[in-house]
């Protein structure tokens, strides 16, 4: 069956209907020459999904994850420190002259980043309770069999404390209970814990949770 070339004077959506009705199979090609595949042709925008880059995707990440512990917060804190002191110590030396760039304006920023440093000190607590520890924390908290859960870190207070907050569901299916717990990262100790009957509708998932 021969195609049906567009001519250049002619329509796109015109030579579509010519060529239907002569019952001549349509050409495809977009204007650059290249060949388009049918089925993309006629894609729905609800069928094109997108793909994550290689680096992004978690689910091909072999070795299990590890959430960075907050102690890295002392390295930079460590570093205000010592500019500090390099600040104290170059105005300590130039003191007595009168230079332009070297005055008690050093003093005033050595004091602004030593009070930096000692936060990030302070706040860089060892993150000992890892999510999973986290889980199992807030799984005898609750009292009651734990079906789907997740963990994200969180931070409490002027210092920083790392605190997981777990959300939990009940074991059913699909579950009737919910429960949100908050646990210490440094000492897994419980801070609070709610929990309520599940308000939410997973009516329309009833196929996949079945599987």
């Amino acid at each position: 069956m021969a195609k049906s070339k567009k001519p250049k004077d002619q329509p796109d959506a015109e030579l579509d209907l010519d060529a239907e009705a002569a019952g001549e199979e349509i050409d495809l090609s977009d204007p650059d020459g290249e060949e388009l595949d049918a089925d993309d042709a006629g894609m729905s925008d609800a069928e094109v999904r997108d793909e994550l880059p290689q680096d992004l995707d978690v689910t091909a990440i072999e070795a299990p994850y590890e959430f960075p512990n907050n102690n890295r917060r002392r390295v930079p804190g460590v570093l205000y420190l010592l500019v500090a002191a390099g600040c104290i110590a170059l105005w300590l030396l130039r003191r007595s002259s009168s230079p332009v760039l070297v005055n008690n304006g050093l003093v005033f920023a050595a004091a602004v980043l030593a009070a930096f440093g000692v936060f990030h000190l302070v706040s860089g607590w060892d993150l000992d309770v890892d999510e999973e520890r986290a889980l199992v924390f807030a799984t005898k908290e609750l009292g009651f069999p734990v079906g789907h859960a997740s963990a994200q870190m969180g931070w409490r207070g002027l210092l920083s404390r790392p605190t997981w907050r777990v959300l939990a569901y009940s074991a059913e299916n699909p579950p009737l209970t919910r429960a949100l717990v908050l646990v210490d990262g440094v000492d897994g100790a419980i801070v609070d814990s709610i929990s309520e009957d599940n308000p939410e509708d997973w009516s329309e998932f009833a196929d996949i949770l079945e599987r």
